[in-house]
């Protein structure tokens, strides 16, 4: 792995980046499913969880209507008893779940201590972009943060990352983007000239990745910049 003693700033991806957003969703999901199972929902509830997680690939993991859309597929009709049930579950486990990966603070920390700029692109929308941060009391690291309302473009669209970089002040070979996200991070990052580093903690399965550096956890970041 080599050294890029140049850079002047790390932009760095939210979920499954800063945040285990998987962990969080499985068992908010989880405990939402079982709320309207309990409700009277009548499903197996593996095969409930399969079907809610093609919704969300198909709709986006911030769909705030994703469970009428479950109820919907699965029962053609919408009983919004069991909708609240499975968003007051959700929404009570999310919160005790919501944690940065080992070593974040430690390391926005050291890399602040180094003058770097720190930013966040991210897909999610702004408000809950930064609730997640202050949830983790990581917010007041970073320089900037793009959500997806800044740009009403989602990565890889260039957008979001020529606006961090904009923001920053600094030029697009002088920033290294960090993310999981191979066809959304890497990909967009590159397009215009910045470097990038891969989130193998976040993604283990990603294959064919194309990245100047990957790293298995956040604390090998400070060994590149």
């Amino acid at each position: 792995m080599s050294f890029c003693f140049f850079m002047k700033a790390v932009l760095f991806d939210l979920d499954n980046t800063l945040i285990d957003f998987w962990k969080m969703k499985k068992l908010s999901c989880g405990a939402a499913m079982d709320a309207m199972i309990d409700a009277g929902l009548k499903i197996n509830r593996k095969k409930a969880l399969v079907l809610l997680f093609k919704l969300y690939d198909q709709h986006g993991y911030e769909d705030k209507e994703i469970f009428q859309k479950f109820l919907k597929k699965v029962t053609g009709s919408i009983d919004y008893r069991m909708v609240a049930a499975g968003i007051v579950a959700y929404r009570s486990l999310r919160g005790g779940f919501l944690h940065p990966y080992p070593d974040t603070e430690k390391v926005l920390m050291t890399l602040k201590q180094r003058k770097l700029k720190l930013g966040v692109v991210t897909d999610a929308p702004r408000l809950k972009a930064w609730i997640r941060l202050e949830a983790m009391q990581l917010s007041r690291y970073f320089d900037v943060v793009v959500t997806h309302e800044d740009t009403r473009r989602l990565k890889p669209s260039t957008l979001p990352f020529r606006a961090a970089l904009r923001r920053l002040k600094v030029k697009p070979e002088e920033c290294l983007m960090l993310g999981d996200m191979p066809n959304r991070d890497m990909v967009g990052a590159r397009k215009i000239g910045m470097k990038t580093c891969f989130a193998r903690y976040g993604n283990a399965k990603a294959k064919n990745v194309k990245a100047d550096f990957e790293i298995t956890s956040l604390k090998m970041l400070l060994k590149i910049v």
